[in-house]
């Protein structure tokens, strides 16, 4: 029977475990994360999807720790499996994988290698994404690839609906391929790094609207930080505000030489300072969802500048 030692968090975690599950692969034991303090966690657990087919789990600091690499020998695996597990494997691991270690990647590679794939495809105004499995090496999202799924971003998709999309993506790519995986004749094809970047992790603070932006670039990183993320961050009169979404209304009206969000007959739109309207569809300010109504009561037909 075909061993795996499987490194997992996250929805795409807990669904390309269910693959393997599902396919008979014997799976010994599950590393996976402790939730972090003050994170929103509003996605699966992968540690009660383990427990609940009886697979040992364990959540290290430091995966890597020779104690780790002890217990994961011991397994004796077939494959290692990465699936949005949130730390690197170094080579002593690397190397205990007797067929293959394989990393499940949320981007169409080696577009977008790197942290929070989603997040930069929709900021940067891509149409398309999807899931990449790929050969681990001791450098980030490098190896060749396995197989690859494709998904579309539709124009107001919100990252957590993308997420959603790659994830499905994930599963179909993983559950295709395993069976030539398992064979030892699935296909592998080098990257060609220099038709990609690699992108760095994202801070609440990087969600900050640049009012001075057009309106379709301002859209694009709502939806990317839109909740469950931490939201698109502003002021309004001086009161800490989030712009939780939107919508592009005319992107070729002339740049605005202030912008501005006007608040009337029932609707707040924002004129942007590279061009076009942005209808405001959801607001919260200090804390408080705030509707096109109300905030016209309070701004009393005026304009508000943004900066």
């Amino acid at each position: 029977m075909t061993r795996a030692v499987v490194f997992a968090y996250h929805n795409v975690g807990v669904r390309c475990l269910k693959v393997l599950l599902a396919h008979g692969v014997e799976i010994p034991l599950v590393v996976t994360h402790l939730d972090t303090p003050g994170e929103t966690i509003w996605f699966d657990s992968v540690a009660a999807t383990a427990a609940e087919y009886g697979v040992r789990v364990l959540t290290p600091a430091d995966p890597n720790a020779a104690e780790i690499v002890a217990q994961v020998a011991e397994c004796r695996p077939d494959f290692l499996f990465s699936f949005y597990y949130r730390l690197m494997l170094k080579a002593p691991l690397l190397a205990l994988a007797r067929q293959g270690a394989f990393n499940m990647h949320g981007s169409l590679l080696p577009q977008y290698r790197g942290r929070v794939p989603v997040n930069w495809a929709i900021i940067r105004g891509e149409t398309e994404t999807g899931a990449t499995l790929h050969y681990m090496t001791e450098r980030p999202d490098d190896g060749d690839i396995v197989a690859q799924t494709a998904v579309p971003i539709l124009p107001d998709d919100t990252a957590k609906e993308v997420v959603d999309k790659v994830t499905v993506a994930a599963e179909l790519a993983l559950d295709g391929v395993l069976p030539a995986l398992v064979a030892g004749t699935a296909p592998r094809r080098p990257q060609d790094l220099s038709r990609g970047g690699y992108f760095g992790g994202r801070k609440p603070e990087d969600g900050v609207v640049d009012w001075s932006k057009s309106a379709v670039e301002i859209h694009n990183l709502v939806r990317a930080v839109a909740p469950p993320y931490p939201g698109a961050r502003t002021s309004l009169r001086g009161r800490p505000a989030r712009i939780l979404r939107t919508r592009v209304l005319d992107p070729g009206v002339p740049a605005a030489k202030t912008p501005s969000l006007m608040a009337a007959s029932k609707r707040m739109v924002a004129h942007c300072g590279a061009g076009g309207t942005l209808l405001i569809l959801a607001l919260e300010i200090e804390g408080e969802i705030v509707c096109a109504d109300s905030l016209a009561r309070v701004l009393g037909g005026v304009p508000v500048p943004l900066a």
